[in-house]
């Protein structure tokens, strides 16, 4: 006899076939860099690891495009950036940084926790860091109070990308000595960015989003210059400290546990960017981030972004009408299609969704990207007009 019980779901939980993790980090890991962290953990001080940890410590700088040290920290970007901070700055000291959104506001509150002080140009949330004000605020600065001038890259809460090499070039026109602090957390490896060329004195990085790993290593690509600020900064620092451990990593050891089986995983990943090759894969994120905002425009939506030369080819952060709840519009797109889309942060929450579209991504998985996002639209009541998957499809096979 059947037993009819055991014929009965159990739960409603299980939803078959692949979830598409469509939020701008942490992205979609390559099976190859999941089997290379899948290998037993080894001793952090022994000659095994030193190889990999120096192999790593090596080519992590081809990624920031740079000769100069890279620093890895177990740890999130969160902490990257109070690195960059207490190894170069002390308290007192005045800096410009510019609201782009909720990563660039999160580095602010953590300057002031250092008792900086902060000439936080107020932004829209729309646009980027303006090279002209830049070069205004550091003309007007005579004296050279301003020491350091920060800018997050790619801002993950609206998709709008800094114009990095034109605000070096204002840093450069005002003839200021002031450190450059950029943040690529959302932006490396996914965006062309150049450390040494762009005269960048500290790089913040994480691994979860364009580097293809999991949450856990964050990084510091550091100047000759920073290295210069470091031995006059005196702020409290121990687990941030660069001094032991640039010492440490000379030898491929480090002056505290590393995180293991990240750097197995960062080492593969190193291999799967190169072998693509970096200029591959900046292209492969421009195609992506092109056909879906062909999608949004034809669905008759607004990016959140207002300037082309600002768009990021990392997420698009996309406006819902007014009088609808993006936040509804996601758990429609999440219920019925396993799909999982960024939120709205703080002062655009319930007003925008962020489709992610870096890391290991292809033309597939864009496709079904736009399709679960324009089959959500309809199903969810928002007014839209049909047709973007097919403009996006156009697009990539061309």
């Amino acid at each position: 006899m059947i037993n009819i019980y055991s014929l009965m779901p159990i739960s409603n939980s299980f939803k078959p076939g692949k979830h598409f993790l469509q939020i701008p980090g942490p992205t979609n890991i390559p099976d190859r860099v999941l089997r290379a962290m899948d290998y037993p953990t080894i001793d952090h001080r022994g000659p095994e690891f030193a190889e990999i940890a120096k192999r790593v410590l090596d080519r992590i700088k081809l990624i920031f495009k740079t000769k100069e040290p890279v620093i890895i920290y177990p740890g999130s970007g969160t902490g990257a950036w109070e690195a960059a901070i207490v190894n170069t700055l002390n308290e007192g000291d005045k800096v410009l940084m510019f609201e782009t959104g909720q990563f660039s506001s999160l580095w602010w509150e953590i300057a002031k926790k250092f008792k900086l002080q902060i000439d936080f140009v107020p932004g829209d949330w729309r646009t980027g860091a303006d090279p002209q004000i830049i070069e205004q605020k550091l003309k007007e600065d005579k004296k050279h109070e301003i020491k350091a001038v920060f800018i997050v890259h790619n801002e993950t809460s609206t998709g709008v990308a800094s114009r990095i090499g034109e605000c070096r070039k204002a840093i450069d026109n005002a003839k200021h000595p002031a450190l450059y602090m950029v943040d690529t957390i959302s932006s490396l490896a996914s965006i062309d960015y150049k450390h040494e060329e762009w005269k960048v004195d500290v790089t913040v990085g994480g691994s979860q989003k364009g580097l293809l790993l999991p949450p856990g290593l964050s990084f510091n690509a550091i100047s000759s210059k920073a290295l210069e600020a470091h031995k006059n900064s005196n702020q409290p620092k121990s687990y941030w400290d660069w001094e032991p451990m640039l010492k440490n990593n000379v030898n491929g050891f480090f002056p505290y546990t590393p995180a293991t089986n990240l750097f197995y995983g960062l080492d593969e990943s190193i291999n799967v960017l190169l072998e693509e090759g970096l200029d591959n894969v900046f292209a492969r994120h421009k195609r992506h981030a092109d056909a879906t905002r062909l999608a949004v425009k034809a669905w008759g939506l607004e990016i959140l972004c207002k300037n082309p030369d600002e768009y990021s080819n990392s997420l698009t952060a996309v406006l819902v009408p007014d009088g609808h709840d993006a936040d509804a519009l996601r758990k429609v797109i999440l219920d019925n299609y396993n799909m999982s889309l960024g939120m709205g942060l703080n002062k655009i929450k319930g007003k925008v969704f962020r489709i992610g579209h870096l890391g290991d991504f292809n033309d597939l998985m864009l496709a079904g990207t736009l399709a679960g996002v324009e089959m959500g639209l309809k199903k969810s009541g928002i007014p839209f007009k049909e047709g973007g998957i097919m403009k996006a499809l156009n697009y990539l096979s061309q």
